[in-house]
């Protein structure tokens, strides 16, 4: 049987390569986002806690209402926002989902949607399966800041959606006050949704603030706001999340997700809604990934590589310019068979590849783990 496909232009991914890859190699993976240390015993213990009560079973397709309760105190809590939590959010199984979820509300054939590159890789893919058209603009290099002048010669009468991510994948740069301003000009007067990945909302460095949508009302009456709970309480195998947005929007976000998903895992709703009383388990993860971060920038300075900007996520970018000739491609899969190291390459992030050598490395680990991979790497450039 033949089926026309309406993703022709996607392959494997990158992040499937380069975990089979460093699976044949043994290499240690600091490719893709997922920490290997324990997340919290005391979540386990409520999880199990739940099942053994018996909260098996499906609840509410909007989600668990005393979870979606917490999230409201946690959002007013954290952004000075009142979300109601009956009409305004709904959990999902995980951020990637929610996106999905939001796009597929908004998008008709033909309508185009700004972004950033590089980009994390599913916005293209879900632009186009709902038949619209993506259109790029690049962020520059090599702090990755946004050209608004560039995103203002972009918007037209087909433009449906610009979608934000900070702190951002695969950079870790985050959004200021004055790209806030700047978005609030570009779409001011117009139809254009806004699109907001804060998956990495607590995980930000060096004293940033978080400047999520949901702090700015004039924004957020025109948004879909999405959040992970995977990258908060270190349990990305979970696929939990959810996504806040006006009731106008989320009563349609509700018809697309009930056909799709229906609910979520029963048993981690009630055990996140009992967690989330404990505010300091989010509001210490960003001291507690800066000290990841900065203990990986302190092994790496034995490496010739040299560290980009991060201020948030799980990532750093390392420039390897200087280094070698290959292509970010080439150089990735000689360090994950020679070095026992993998990484992802940055043009992945790019629908049509930007090769400035640059590597992205996951220090989402522990500190042994960290340690082994660096010495990897410096015996290897001891030895080339």
């Amino acid at each position: 049987m033949f089926i026309q496909s309406k993703l022709p232009n996607v392959g494997t991914t990158i992040f499937t390569v380069m975990s089979s890859l460093a699976v044949k190699h043994n290499a240690i993976n600091l490719g893709q986002g997922f920490p290997d240390f324990q997340m919290n015993e005391e979540l386990i213990s409520l999880v199990d806690a739940a099942m053994k009560k018996g909260n098996n079973q499906y609840v509410h397709m909007c989600g668990l209402p005393a979870l979606r309760e917490r999230l409201s105190e946690k959002v007013n809590s954290s952004y000075g926002c009142n979300i109601n939590p009956d009409t305004e959010i709904t959990v999902t199984p995980g951020g990637t989902y929610a996106i999905y979820t939001a796009f597929t509300t908004i998008l008709q054939p033909g309508d185009e949607v700004i972004l950033f590159e590089p980009a994390y890789d599913s916005y293209i893919p879900n632009i186009e399966i709902n038949g619209a058209i993506a259109i790029p603009i690049q962020l520059e290099y090599p702090n990755y800041k946004i050209d608004w002048q560039k995103v203002r010669s972009k918007i037209n009468s087909k433009t449906k959606a610009i979608i934000i991510n900070s702190p951002h994948n695969p950079t870790g740069v985050v959004l200021t006050q004055e790209d806030i301003e700047e978005l609030r000009v570009v779409v001011k007067n117009t139809n254009i949704f806004i699109i907001s990945d804060e998956v990495y909302e607590h995980l930000i460095f060096d004293q940033k603030e978080h400047l999520s949508i949901l702090r700015y009302p004039d924004l957020l009456e025109r948004s879909f706001v999405c959040f992970s709970f995977g990258k908060v309480y270190h349990c990305t195998g979970w696929k939990m999340g959810y996504c806040i947005a006006p009731e106008s929007l989320m009563k349609e976000f509700r018809k697309v997700h009930q056909f799709n998903c229906f609910t979520c895992n029963s048993p981690a709703q009630f055990a996140l809604a009992a967690f989330l009383e404990d505010k300091t388990q989010y509001q210490q993860l960003g001291g507690f990934l800066q000290q990841k971060r900065d203990y990986f920038q302190k092994l790496m300075s034995q490496t010739p590589f040299k560290p980009l900007p991060s201020h948030g996520s799980y990532f750093q970018l390392y420039s390897y310019d200087g280094i070698s000739d290959l292509s970010e491609n080439e150089f990735t899969i000689k360090l994950t068979e020679q070095a026992g190291v993998a990484t992802i390459p940055v043009s992945a992030f790019y629908k049509i590849p930007v090769d400035n050598k640059v590597l992205r490395f996951c220090f989402a680990k522990k500190e042994a783990t960290l340690e082994v991979a660096v010495n990897r790497l410096v015996g290897y450039f001891k030895n080339n």
